[in-house]
């Protein structure tokens, strides 16, 4: 059986090759140590950088339903507080027909005309509170471009339009309020009303009590569209913190699919440090010198 020759040079080569991967080794868990992450490119684990891509697309996807979320509840919140304030002023208008009422007697016109410019001054406030913007972007009056929802003689100067957000895979949620629903459609929008109840204060105190019974009306109805924007900011809400959730949940997937076990790489990186000594030590006894160096 013949035999194979072993040259010096074939034991260095391979010797050199082996300290090479020792090396290597050191080297690739210095730099999960340094980074803190065991993937940093695809190479490095193919099914794993596939999970790690599918859940930072997911996280995104989810990052921009909770912000959508956090706009729609700006919307929202602005649209309840317009319509708290518009309430409470329906509920004035109320107390100022009453007492109007009560002072029906021609002697008693300059104490309704005390009233009706308290009422023509809660009008401007109502057309003030049914302008109000969002963004710059009026909250009542649809998707309109112009600024105000309302001109000051009370015509609605918006559309039909819906403004949207999406805040889930399937969840799309109207987040502007419909003008006509909550301040009533023209020509008997609030606005007509209280300018006409301004003009009965003065001139038709007899009609008042029709007048009462309209702005109950009109309070039923920013009632119901208060109870409206409060059951859809509660949708977006508990939308917006499912989604912030499942990025949670996300964000520890990736971990144990991307980070470091900081222990074990520890560990690893010590033991790897003392083979590669091991191999240096080795190599030096290995590589003795040649029958060249002796006959020099």
């Amino acid at each position: 059986m013949p035999g194979f020759r072993v040259t010096e040079r074939s034991v260095a080569t391979n010797t050199l090759a082996n300290l090479q991967v020792n090396l290597q080794k050191n080297q690739d868990l210095q730099n999960q140590l340094s980074s803190g992450k065991q993937l940093t490119k695809a190479s490095d684990s193919p099914g794993g950088a596939v999970i790690a891509m599918q859940t930072r697309s997911d996280m995104a996807t989810l990052n921009q339903y909770s912000r959508n979320g956090d706009d729609g509840m700006g919307w929202l919140n602005q649209a309840d507080t317009a319509l708290s304030s518009a309430s409470t002023q329906l509920n004035r208008a109320r107390e100022l027909v009453l007492t109007g009422m009560s002072s029906g007697t021609a002697g008693d016109a300059q104490a309704r005309e005390a009233i009706a410019q308290e009422m023509d001054n809660l009008r401007g406030s109502m057309l003030d509170l049914a302008n109000t913007t969002y963004l710059d972007r009026p909250i009542f009056g649809g998707t309109a471009a112009g600024s105000i929802a309302y001109d000051e003689n009370g015509v609605y100067k918006g559309d039909t339009g819906r403004v949207n957000r999406t805040i889930g895979a399937n969840a799309t949620v109207r987040v502007d309020t419909d003008a006509a629903s909550v301040f009533g459609a023209e020509p008997g929008n609030v606005f007509k009303m209280l300018g006409r109840i301004a003009d009965d204060l003065r001139n038709n105190p007899s009609a008042l009590k029709a007048d009462l019974d309209d702005v109950d009306t009109a309070q039923k109805r920013v009632q119901t569209g208060l109870s409206g924007v409060g059951s859809r900011y509660n949708q977006v809400s508990q939308m917006q913190q499912a989604a912030d959730n499942r990025v949670l949940d996300l964000r520890t997937q990736l971990s144990n699919v991307e980070d470091i076990d900081l222990p074990k790489t520890i560990t690893e990186l010590s033991l790897q440090s003392t083979a590669y000594q091991a191999a240096l030590a080795a190599t030096a006894k290995v590589v003795q010198p040649s029958l060249v160096d002796f006959l020099r």
